[in-house]
């Protein structure tokens, strides 16, 4: 991969960011822009029903804690356990927040998937707009895979691959935020 680079464009100065990804790196970032979103769409879709939700129109989300350790980093409570103020507090805002948190995520996910599947020749342009969700999708794809090595029990060799992975995703996110915060 190629660091990120900034691009004016010569028609309304709008700004772009702009990287060339090799074929493999493609094909990694996409399996698991797919995997991660299989997952947070198999939560969404096991979320049990509420009439009243449906009635007003109201999402309605789980109101436990996943049960997978990498849904779990990326979906965490939103008060510190012990420090619910009222009994079931997470559980409440669990069910009211969970679904758009999930949606945010899966927005964020598709934008990469957007910018990398049709770019066949490796050059990935994308958006300033873009360039944000980018950076919050691969946030949850590097907490993911972190996550994944804490409990991979395979051999070495797959533990450095992943986390060769890993250290990939960090070096995307890290030149794409610098040219994010550069003027």
């Amino acid at each position: 991969m190629r660091p990120w680079r900034r691009k004016r464009g010569m028609l309304r100065g709008a700004v772009r960011f702009q990287s060339v990804l090799e074929p493999a790196e493609r094909e990694v970032l996409c399996e698991l822009a797919a995997t991660v979103s299989d997952s947070l769409m198999n939560r969404a879709a096991t979320a049990p029903k509420d009439e009243l939700s449906e009635m007003v129109g109201m999402p309605s989300g789980h109101a436990d804690a996943p049960q997978d350790p990498r849904l779990a980093r990326l979906l965490p409570d939103f008060v510190a356990p012990g420090a619910e103020s009222v009994e079931g507090e997470n559980a409440l805002l669990r069910q009211l927040n969970e679904s758009d948190v999930v949606r945010a995520k899966l927005e964020n996910l598709r934008a990469i998937l957007n910018a990398v599947e049709p770019n066949v020749n490796g050059t990935i342009t994308i958006s300033e707009e873009d360039a944000h969700k980018w950076v919050a999708g691969i946030n949850d794809l590097r907490l993911y895979l972190h996550v994944s090595m804490e409990n991979m029990k395979g051999s070495l060799e797959e533990l450095e691959q992943t986390d060769a992975v890993y250290q990939w995703l960090s070096y995307n996110q890290e030149s794409l935020l610098e040219e994010l915060m550069r003027e």
